[in-house]
């Protein structure tokens, strides 16, 4: 190996995949999923179920009616996204149905509406459970690219705060459906892995699957070209029957390697397969190797492809794909020295980051957690009482202060980030060994404001309060904390005033969670979805991804 090479530095990685997909509870058994954790990672089927056929069990809501609504509480679904149509055409869509309950016979009255990413205002229409109605940015374009396109078409969907039309994010974002009474719908999706890259800029959309909503593994890219909006049984391509399992980063002196994992029960010869490396835009060849039936096997970077295999400490997204179509298995890696990969959670789920020691050719087990760590989230307070609001907690779990933000002698300063509130530390912000810091609502920044909120909830003047911009999902959503992390493009250490420049931003994980309002479906955690309770840490030994390292509480901000 020539280590006199170097690491090339790529694009900066801002956001984990695990995102609360759009339906707010798990599909029935009959509905296509993945059937245990060992393979809930990239694993899938194609089917053509219809999208429709979802639990009808009742969710997290506890009552309220729809206008124009009779009986049960009626449920919505998202069931296709476009958000990134090749070419940078402006083509975006939706597709949207009645997960459950009864149909609804004013949208108006039902207050049916979009938010989040984009805002759109249904018309006095009723809506029938069964149907799927479509709501476009660009209804021209829209025809024009279906024109046998024979169902209910809405839009177009808001302007932008700049008064300009509103476009998804191709790099990701959450959707709100939103309705009179109980069952909203939180959807996310995401471009980064280990969501579908067929469906960023590739001509397919993201299809809903079913099983656990709550993860990327819920999507698959959709079998048609341009997906089929408005019909509701798609298709959507296999995924990779091999999982992209384990990656440890080149350093001096030792080369990088892969790890794959084959949850099948048939061995599968993965000789001629493609992995590419995002970050050094490279794609290299798999000379041959086996991956036996419920085993691993671990490439080496040096030998085992047709070039040299160099992973970047800085973190990036890399892929493994077979040789057919839609057969891809994929992992983001975050910026760290360590090997990133994935870890089977107790609910089937999985979740992906640095790993707290490499096991190569064995079973992943607790993912990297950092200093600073998700404390406790009350996400969905009681709406019948207005002293309830919602917040979010963090504690250092060190024994040194932590100074959450990073400075440059160039001024490129960046700030510690808490992705899903939309939120980044300011330059005197210091979280003392131990402490505590409470991050609330904007909303809450005047009226009560600081002093106000200190006083209601006898918070010490010690404990940090901040406010931020975002709201939590009440049905569930990633939240992290991410330390940023300068990638500079002199190695040497500032000398005589001399400013070094930055060549970019990247962000080490410290702490991570997917909550959900339907957690293990257990009542403990049904408690903290608009009862009054909060998710209370109890458990640090790693990640917050699992339920059981949470327990529902009466909410204690700053104690």
């Amino acid at each position: 190996m020539n280590f006199s090479k170097k690491v090339a530095v790529g694009l900066g990685i801002s956001t984990l995949a695990f995102f609360a997909a759009c339906s707010e509870k798990p599909a029935s058994p009959t509905s296509p999923s993945v059937s245990d954790g060992s393979s809930s990672s990239i694993g899938g089927t194609s089917s053509s179920v219809d999208k429709g056929e979802v639990s009808p069990n009742s969710s997290s809501s506890k009552g309220g009616e729809n206008a124009g609504a009779t009986g049960s509480q009626t449920n919505m679904a998202i069931t296709e996204i476009m958000y990134n149509a090749p070419n940078n055409s402006d083509l975006e869509w939706i597709e949207l149905t009645i997960e459950s309950g009864p149909d609804i016979k004013s949208m108006v009255l039902s207050n049916l509406h979009l938010d989040g990413a984009i805002q759109f205002k249904f018309p006095n229409e009723e809506l029938k459970k069964g149907e799927y109605i479509v709501v476009a940015n660009n209804l021209e374009l829209f025809k024009q690219t279906y024109p046998d396109f024979k169902g209910r078409l809405f839009g177009p969907w808001d302007n932008d705060a700049k008064g300009k039309p509103a476009r998804l994010s191709n790099e990701g974002d959450v959707i709100d459906v939103k309705i009179k009474g109980d069952g909203d719908v939180s959807c996310s999706y995401s471009n980064l892995p280990p969501w579908p890259s067929l469906a960023n800029g590739k001509g397919h959309t993201l299809v809903y699957k079913g099983g656990n909503a709550a993860q990327s593994t819920s999507w698959g890219a959709s079998k048609m070209i341009n997906g089929n909006p408005g019909v509701g049984n798609d298709e959507w391509l296999e995924a990779s029957s091999v999982r992209l399992n384990e990656i440890m980063p080149t350093k001096t002196g030792k080369a990088a390697w892969v790890e794959l994992y084959n949850p099948g029960k048939t061995d599968v010869d993965v000789a001629g397969w493609i992995f590419e490396s995002k970050v050094r835009k490279d794609t290299l060849k798999v000379k041959s190797g086996i991956v036996p039936a419920g085993g691993y096997l671990v490439l080496d970077g040096e030998k085992d492809f047709d070039k040299e295999l160099i992973v970047s400490s800085i973190g990036g997204a890399y892929y493994l794909r077979g040789k057919v179509e839609g057969e891809e298995s994929s992992l983001l890696l975050p910026s760290s020295e360590l090997s990133s990969g994935v870890v089977d959670l107790s609910d089937g789920s999985i979740a992906q980051g640095a790993l707290k020691e490499a096991t190569p050719g064995a079973k992943n087990t607790a993912l990297y957690i950092g200093p600073v760590v998700l404390n406790e989230i009350h996400y969905h307070p009681n709406e019948k009482d207005l002293n309830d609001v919602e917040f979010l907690e963090l504690k250092n779990t060190s024994e040194k202060p932590i100074q959450l933000f990073e400075k440059l002698s160039s001024g490129d300063n960046r700030g510690w980030k808490v992705e899903g509130i939309n939120f980044e530390f300011g330059a005197t912000d210091i979280l003392p060994a131990g402490g505590l810091a409470v991050l609330f609502p904007e909303s809450l920044s005047t009226t009560p404001g600081e002093a106000g909120l200190r006083k209601r909830f006898a918070i010490d003047e010690g404990v940090m309060v901040k406010f931020y911009k975002g709201k939590l999902s009440n049905r569930g959503e990633l939240v992290a904390v991410k330390k940023p992390f300068a990638a500079l493009k002199k190695d040497a250490a500032d000398q005589d005033g001399e400013k070094l420049e930055l060549k970019q931003w990247f962000y080490d994980w410290s702490d991570a969670t997917l909550y959900s309002d339907n957690w293990k479906g257990d009542a403990e955690y049904k408690r903290t979805d608009g009862l009054g309770f909060s998710l209370q840490r109890i458990e640090f030994s790693t990640m917050g991804y699992e339920a059981s390292a949470w327990t529902a509480a009466k909410p204690t901000p700053g104690k």
